[in-house]
């Protein structure tokens, strides 16, 4: 199966994010993916504090999954949409998923918030397992990813074959650019990527926004932990890649053995 992993610029205003999601996913459905996942928070943009996000309404995320699933719909393509959304009072980070026809199968709510963000977001407490076209899949997202693999691990031993993991890391205002990717000078978080894949057997596919000074690229690991593709870095594009779901045994993740640290599966 391809799937797609799209790195977009920053969205200035939601209108535009919804445009970039339209460009990318038609692109994506050109080159023959099936699924394509956009970076964090991409609607209407992650509230760091260097961009100046306008925090969007209830009724105005609701329009633009409108958009998203007409352009799933329209283009055949399965989307992972990460977005704040409001749910039963909460102000939450979540990544929708959308099938091919539009339909909105659910939506995965990001936990494990970065200490920075318990002002921004209220926590997620459920984890899910979703599936298009026979693709098994769980979504763990940005800092939950990076800091606690059990997220990870949820989703491989329920039969995943591959974990989708929207981020952002970087600025556009200022750091460095790395040069090589994994570089033991880089920021942890390739290394992360490696690790996830590597301890569960499984995909791991890492979504980053194209920055001036990313920390880490956009990045599709395989079930042994080698790096598949990855985006080159500060360029905006669609990696589009074929992945065979066969390798994705879940060998390791199945091997672990939750009662031994007291832990419920």
């Amino acid at each position: 199966m391809k799937i797609a992993l799209a790195t977009p610029p920053f969205p200035i205003n939601l209108n535009q994010g919804l445009d970039y999601v339209e460009q990318y996913a038609t692109e994506a459905a050109a080159g023959g993916a099936r699924i394509i996942c956009f970076p964090e928070s991409y609607l209407p943009g992650y509230p760091a504090i260097e961009y100046e996000v306008e925090k969007a309404s209830a009724d105005e995320l609701r329009q633009a999954l409108n958009r998203v699933c007409k352009i799933a719909r329209e283009n055949s393509i399965s989307i992972i949409m990460p977005m704040d959304w409001y749910e039963g009072g909460q102000f939450l980070n979540t990544a929708q998923v959308i099938s091919a026809e539009g339909e909105i199968l659910g939506y995965q709510t990001k936990n494990q918030l970065d200490p920075t963000e318990d002002h921004i977001w209220n926590a997620g407490t459920e984890r899910h397992l979703f599936e298009v076209e026979g693709l098994k899949f769980g979504v763990t997202i940005c800092h939950e990813g990076f800091r606690y693999p059990e997220s990870v691990r949820w989703a491989a031993r329920r039969g995943a074959h591959i974990v989708f993991h929207p981020y952002l890391a970087g600025s556009d205002e200022q750091g460095a650019v790395p040069e090589v990717w994994a570089h033991p000078d880089n920021p942890y978080y390739e290394k992360a990527m490696l690790m996830r894949a590597n301890e569960n057997t499984i995909y791991f596919a890492s979504v980053n926004y194209a920055m001036k000074y990313p920390d880490a690229a956009t990045s599709l690991i395989s079930p042994q932990g080698k790096c598949l593709a990855w985006q080159p870095y500060t360029k905006a594009g669609v990696l589009t890649i074929d992945i065979d779901l066969n390798a994705a045994t879940a060998l390791l993740a199945k091997r672990f053995k939750p009662q031994l640290y007291g832990m419920a599966d």
